[in-house]
């Protein structure tokens, strides 16, 4: 098969280590400050003196996770798409520069139109889950093993924050156009806005108004509808436009095809996340058979690889993006020279957070709760979590590569075949092994992941078909 070479006047995609780091550290930070407030919010709860609401906390966290993640492929693929968009643009928006002395519309205009359709597809999505709120929180807490008590306080707590769905689900939407394009930094401040207002409110509706587990929740949802608004202000500035043209769609962007591709694409990205995180609730409800203590020791054990997962995506994203500009040019040779230099930089991450947690997690512990049964069985167990970023970090890493591909069928396909894998080997080393048989399949969910995707990719490597890889547009 014949491949298509960037323009002459195109210059090469940048693949230094020094690249790499610079795209990754503000995703990294900005990524830090999105688990940074389910960690606040767990430990004011967690020092409330009460298991059943530490249980609820985490049970309420997993069923957000189950209905939230599994939308976010408004993230990776409005970060694919606008990536190779900003890859096959790159010569035109030089010509265009060079006669005007202003910003070009043929630039922003795919860019533009890319962002609309994820937040309209959010805002839909996310007003029907509002509307289906009694009927989700009721079946996801039955589904989820719940205990009364701690069924209880899991429905307190949702029934407040269901109401920022819409603005968690934009969220993904503009977190995944701003990394495609490498514009980081933005993430970084919408991100950090957030976190730091979510801990301002709660621990004022907390503390100040004395509102317990409704105001964990009403500080976090007040948060994610400020962060929309500067998300949409950075945007405007991003592209220099004006507010009128920011929600003025284009219609030649909105074709037919386009929306199918689309559609395509965020299915197997929807097959994939569904999946992972029904595999995370399997992992909840496999803790709450085994009681509030289990359930609510794990809850804190599991925020190390929610951080984790969010500090290796800053070098999945560098992936994605580099990945996806060279896959948007064909420019082949460079893929692999990415492939190969984000690999060393995530491994590199890894190591480097894994001896964070094995000397911080004595502090972690006893700042997440003061429980004591809790904190015994959780100090017993943190070993498991501490090695979570080396045993993870290869499935973040693979994933970034094929979302840079936008090759949602691989996507799809390696899902399915963990899937299959995955579930029965989980019911088999929890049986056996019961609190341990937990923490080896959280193992066994990282390294299927890795080795499955690895398959994949070795294979398109060996033959050298990593068109193949991509759907035909």
């Amino acid at each position: 098969m014949s491949t298509i070479t960037p323009p002459r006047s195109m210059p090469p995609i940048d693949t230094r280590y020094a690249r790499i780091i610079a795209i990754a550290l503000p995703v990294l930070l900005a990524n830090l400050a999105m688990p940074l407030q389910s960690v606040i919010d767990t430990a004011i709860v967690g020092n409330m003196n009460d298991t059943a609401k530490l249980a609820g906390m985490g049970l309420a966290i997993q069923l957000l996770s189950l209905l939230l993640v599994s939308f976010n492929f408004l993230q990776y693929a409005s970060s694919g798409l606008s990536a190779q968009a900003l890859g096959q643009l790159a010569s035109h928006v030089d010509n265009a520069i060079s006669s005007t002395t202003k910003q070009p519309n043929l630039a922003p205009s795919p860019l533009l139109s890319i962002l609309q359709r994820a937040l309209l597809l959010a805002f839909i999505i996310g007003a029907l889950l509002l509307l289906a709120k009694p009927w989700l929180i009721e079946f996801g807490l039955q589904a989820l093993s719940a205990n009364p008590n701690s069924g209880l306080a899991a429905k307190t707590y949702l029934d407040v924050r269901f109401w920022g769905v819409i603005a968690e689900l934009m969220n993904f939407a503009f977190i995944g156009w701003f990394a495609g394009q490498g514009k980081t930094r933005y993430m970084l401040y919408q991100q950090g806005f957030i976190a730091l207002l979510n801990i301002i409110l709660t621990l004022f509706f907390v503390y100040g108004m004395h509102m317990g587990l409704v105001g964990v929740a009403l500080g976090t949802t007040i948060a994610f509808w400020s962060g929309v608004l500067l998300a949409l202000w950075l945007s405007r500035q991003h592209l220099q436009i004006s507010w009128t043209a920011l929600f003025t769609a284009d219609r030649q962007h909105f074709t037919k095809d386009k929306m199918l591709r689309l559609f395509s694409l965020n299915k197997d990205i929807f097959i994939r996340t569904l999946i992972l995180t029904l595999s995370f609730a399997w992992i909840t409800r496999l803790s709450a058979q085994s009681g509030d203590v289990i359930l609510a020791a794990n809850a804190i054990l599991l925020q190390v690889l929610s951080i984790s997962a969010f500090a290796l995506d800053g070098v999945a994203v560098s992936a994605e993006t580099l990945s996806g500009q060279a896959a948007g040019r064909r420019d082949w040779p460079r893929f692999r020279i990415i492939v190969k230099r984000t690999g060393v930089v995530s491994y590199g991450l890894a190591i480097m957070l894994s001896t964070i947690w094995w000397l911080a997690m004595p502090t972690y512990l006893k700042f997440m709760t003061n429980i004591e049964p809790v904190f015994t069985l959780a100090y017993d167990y943190h070993l498991y979590a501490v090695l979570l970023p080396l045993v993870g970090v290869g499935a973040y890493w693979l994933d970034g590569i094929f979302f840079g591909l936008t090759a949602g069928n691989v996507i799809r396909n390696a899902a399915l075949i963990l899937a299959a894998v995955f579930f029965p080997l989980s019911w088999l080393l929890y049986q056996q092994w019961d609190m341990t048989g937990i923490w080896l399949s959280v193992w066994c969910l990282l390294l299927l992941r890795l080795i499955i995707l690895g398959g994949f990719l070795y294979r398109a490597h060996q033959t050298g078909s990593y068109e193949k890889l991509q759907p035909n547009v």
